[in-house]
C-alpha cells in the first residue's frame, strides 16, 4: 500500500502534517506492507504556487505515482471528490501530529476494520 500525507519540510517520519493539502510544500511518500514500512520518500509538491486549481493537479500527480490513500488534516471538496470517484481514501488526522503519528493512527484504525 502506498500512503501520501502532505508535509511542508523534507523530515520523512519526523515531519509534520500539513495543515493544507493542494498547497503544502512536499509531500511525503510511504510504502508499507502490512504494518511495516518499507520505503519512505518526500517529493516536491508540483503545484505548491498554484494561484488555483492545485488541488487537482496534486491528485493526478499522487494517482501517477499509484498511491492508494491519502492521510490529511484538511482537503478541500473538489479533491475529495475526485479522490473518491478514483477510489483513493481520505484519512483525516488532527493537526500538529508527525508523519509517523499520523501513519500509526492510520494503521491502527484500519486494523480495527473488518
Amino acid at each position: 500500500m502506498k500512503v501520501a500525507i502532505p508535509t511542508n519540510e523534507k523530515k520523512g517520519l519526523e515531519d509534520k502534517v500539513s495543515e493544507i493539502f493542494g498547497r503544502s510544500s512536499t509531500f511525503t511518500i510511504i510504502d508499507v506492507e502490512g504494518e511495516e514500512v518499507k520505503k519512505v520518500e518526500v517529493i516536491e509538491n508540483p503545484a505548491s504556487s498554484y494561484p488555483y486549481g492545485a488541488g487537482p493537479i496534486v491528485v493526478k500527480t499522487l494517482i501517477d505515482m499509484g498511491v492508494d490513500v491519502i492521510i490529511t488534516c484538511r482537503i478541500g471538496p473538489s479533491t475529495s471528490a475526485i479522490l473518491e470517484s478514483k477510489n483513493i481514501p481520505v484519512f483525516k488526522v488532527p493537526h500538529g501530529l508527525s508523519v509517523k503519528e499520523a501513519l500509526e493512527k492510520f494503521l491502527a484504525e484500519r486494523k480495527k476494520q473488518p
